[in-house]
Formats: C-alpha cells, sequence, structure tokens
C-alpha cells in the first residue's frame, strides 16, 4: 500500500540505515533508562503514566476500568492505552515485564513512524526532503523520551501518520477500501484521543479541490461514518451498561477546557470572584463535569471583557506556542539537558514556520493540502481546550516535513550557488 518505488538505491539505504539506528538507539535508551521514565511515583499514583499502569492491572484482574475512582468504574479516560497495557502485562508480567514490553512496543512504532515519514516526505515534496525529515526525526530526542514514558502520545503519533498516507491514498485512487480504512484509523485515535473524532471532515474541502461527484462524496462519507460508529459502539455499550447513560467519548471533557482558560496557572482577571461570588479561588479549576464547563465559559466571558488582548493572544498564537515551542521532553537524556533541548526546539520551530511560509508559497497545492489540513485540524481542534507540549508532540512531525522543505530548499540553492562559481572558475582558468 505504502511502496516507495522510483527511490534510488542509495536513498533505500539510507533510510533502512535510519529506521535501524531508531530501533537500536529506542531499545537501548528505553532499557538503559528504564524506570527513570516515570513521571509519577508507582507505589503511589500522582501522574498520569503510573495511574494508567494501574489502570491497566484493574482491567486485567478484575475486568473493570477505573481513573482516579478506586475499584469503581469510571468513563474518565478512553480505554485504549489501558487495552494495549493490560494486554502486555497479560503477557509478560504486571510489574517490570509488561511495562518493558510497552516501551519497546513503542520503539517499533517508532521505526515504523520513520518508514511514514519517509512516504509522506516523498509523496508531499520529494524523496531529499523526505530523507531530511527522517533524519532530523532520528536525531530528535522526544522522541526517544516518549519510546520510554507510558504515555499515548507514541501509539496516537502513528495514529496520525497512517491517517495522513491513508488520506493521500484515497485521493489519489478514489476506492471505497481507503475511506473505510480512514473510518477505522479514526475510531482508532478516538480509543486514544477523542478529539481526532472530527478529521474526516477535512475532506469536504479536498473533495471539493478534487470535484468530487457529489454521489461519491456521500458514499464515503456514509462509508467512514459506519465504520467509525461500528468501531465505538462497544464503547457506548459499556457505558450505557455500567452508568445507565449514554457518554460519547468521557465524562471528564469539561477539565481540559477549563484549564485550558487558565494562563499560564494564573488565576483570572481581578475583580471575577467579585462578578462571580459563587466560585472560590481554592476550588475553581477543579472538577471534570458541566460545572467546569459553566466556570470556563465564565472565565472566558470576563477575560474577553477586561484583558480581550491577553485573552486573544492565550487562544490564537498563545496555543500555538504552547503546544510546539516547548519540547516533550520531561526526563532529558543525555547528554542533552532541558534547557539545551528547550533552545533546539526553537531554532527547530523556526525552521518549521519558515517551511510552512515556503511552502504555501511555492509548493503544488493539490500536493500540499492535505498536510495543511491535518496539521491545521490538529491545532485548532486544541483552542477551546489545555494546550501544552504533551498534546502538541504528535504533530511535530507533520511541523518537521515542512522544515524538512525548507532545509532541502536552502541545501539546493546553496548547492546551485557553489556549482555555478566552480563552473565560472573553470571558465576563466586559463
Amino acid at each position: 500500500m505504502f511502496g516507495i518505488g522510483g527511490v534510488s538505491r542509495g536513498a533505500k539505504l539510507y533510510l533502512a540505515v535510519l529506521m535501524a539506528f531508531v530501533g537500536i538507539v529506542s531499545c537501548v535508551v528505553v532499557l538503559a533508562y528504564n524506570n527513570y521514565f516515570f513521571l509519577g511515583d508507582p507505589l503511589k499514583p500522582n501522574n498520569d503514566d503510573v495511574k494508567y499502569m494501574q489502570t491497566s492491572r484493574l482491567l486485567l484482574n478484575e475486568g473493570v476500568l477505573a481513573y482516579n475512582t478506586g475499584d469503581k468504574p469510571t468513563a474518565f479516560i478512553m480505554p485504549g492505552l489501558p487495552l494495549i497495557l493490560a494486554g502486555f502485562m497479560a503477557l509478560f508480567g504486571q510489574e517490570e515485564g509488561g511495562v518493558i514490553a510497552y516501551r519497546l512496543y513503542q520503539c517499533i512504532l517508532q521505526v515504523l513512524s520513520i518508514y511514514l515519514i519517509f512516504w509522506l516526505g516523498k509523496r508531499i515534496f520529494n524523496t531529499r526532503t523526505a530523507l531530511v525529515a527522517c533524519t532530523i526525526s532520528a536525531i530528535y530526542l522526544p522522541d526517544y523520551f516518549s519510546s520510554g514514558v507510558i504515555l499515548s502520545e507514541t501509539t496516537f503519533r502513528t495514529i496520525l501518520l497512517l491517517l495522513l498516507c491513508v488520506t493521500i491514498m484515497a485521493l489519489d485512487k478514489n476506492t471505497a477500501r481507503y475511506y473505510i480504512l480512514i473510518g477505522a484509523l479514526t475510531a482508532a485515535a478516538a480509543y486514544f484521543k477523542p478529539h481526532a473524532s472530527l478529521y474526516p471532515a477535512v475532506f469536504l474541502v479536498l473533495w471539493w479541490r478534487h470535484r468530487l461527484p457529489w454521489r461519491s462524496m456521500l458514499k464515503y462519507a456514509l462509508l467512514m461514518i459506519g465504520v467509525y460508529i461500528l468501531l465505538l459502539t462497544p464503547w457506548w455499550i459499556r457505558n450505557w451498561l455500567t452508568f445507565h447513560e449514554f457518554i460519547l467519548f468521557t465524562n471528564s471533557g469539561g477539565s481540559p477546557f477549563l484549564l485550558g482558560t487558565r494562563i499560564h496557572g494564573q488565576l483570572p482577571p481581578a475583580g471575577f470572584f467579585e462578578a462571580y461570588p459563587q466560585y472560590d479561588p481554592d476550588t475553581l479549576f477543579q472538577g471534570a463535569d458541566r460545572m467546569a464547563i459553566q466556570k470556563g465559559i465564565d472565565m472566558i466571558k470576563y477575560g474577553f471583557q477586561h484583558e480581550p488582548l491577553k485573552y486573544l493572544y492565550w487562544f490564537t498564537a498563545g496555543r500555538w506556542v504552547e503546544l510546539y515551542f516547548h519540547p516533550f521532553y520531561s526526563r532529558p537524556i543525555w547528554p542533552v539537558t532541558r534547557p539545551v533541548m528547550n533552545v533546539i526546539q526553537i531554532i527547530l520551530m523556526i525552521i518549521n514556520m519558515l517551511g510552512i511560509c515556503r511552502a504555501l508559497l511555492k509548493h503544488r497545492w493539490d500536493k500540499l493540502l492535505p498536510l495543511v489540513l491535518a496539521l491545521g485540524y490538529f491545532t485548532v481542534i486544541y483552542i477551546p481546550f489545555v494546550a501544552f507540549n504533551r498534546y502538541g508532540y504528535p504533530n511535530m512531525i507533520l511541523l518537521i516535513l515542512f522544515g524538512s522543505y525548507f532545509v532541502e530548499q536552502l541545501l539546493g540553492y546553496f548547492s546551485k550557488l557553489y556549482n555555478n562559481g566552480f563552473r565560472r572558475r573553470r571558465t576563466v582558468t586559463p
């Protein structure tokens, strides 16, 4: 499906070397650092990763999906990560064996991602850009941190890359099976991060651009929706049987929305608690239900009334900065410290943004549009919610593809200058 025909033998060899390098280094890093990658305390679960481990053990032993509620069932999280981790624990043990197996699984996904990055870079830009993107990804240390941490970001990034690959194939081949696969991949992504569910909406723009007949649009849309509903049905049935109500994804949606209104950990503008005396500064950012949503709406309303520029920045450029200018690198890997990685991330983002500008101005839109829409969708979707480096990490590879295009264009420009200068020197030499 994702063949790389027409690529030179040298390029294929270089790609194979990069994939081997990423696989070996990923495995060495996660095995050598091992539990250094824990963000919380496994004995007293106080962070998402160790809470996921606790949830997976309970799911395996009791058949109960619970998170932050002891052994009582919950719909606070989607079940994707606990199901996979519980599977590894069933095979390799519930202590270190299952955790190490999960980390090695993420190492395999990092290797697969290198191939998908190459395929995307070649299809959207050219082989040289694809190789630059793979090279950057191979030395991008947050990828190795992501392999070691017990979170869903590595899996979700792989699904995102597959979604983009299949999107391009669906437009190219115009056959039903690719749209069935997109429905399946969207459902798979939703089992980790529900905000992926509306991704197929990008096809409205793509179909318009490709002048697809409306009958085909309707057929493909129904296929994607039907497959998505079919695959999410087990989750809805479980929630109905457990809680006797329909829960689309989770019942914690208010929490990320409420936290997304908090600017750099600060309380709302002065006067908010006078205008809304029902809220308490000590408990304002607690809760994940409808009350939390109402709190967030009241804070946004008051903020835009009294500090409009500050809140306008926070919900536009501020989201971009929070998602992408801070590396997903909570456990530094020798020899690169966190401050050094912060600088590298900023430099990389500047290059990526230059690449976006260059591509939008110079590259063919029919090839570029799927990448632009994917990056746009998975960025804009975070505007109402809390946004930070962990959530932006899966999208970084999309930005790196743009940055790699800029680097490739820059290298091509300097190569042309060098060759022209060399020819002139040969012409004037007696």
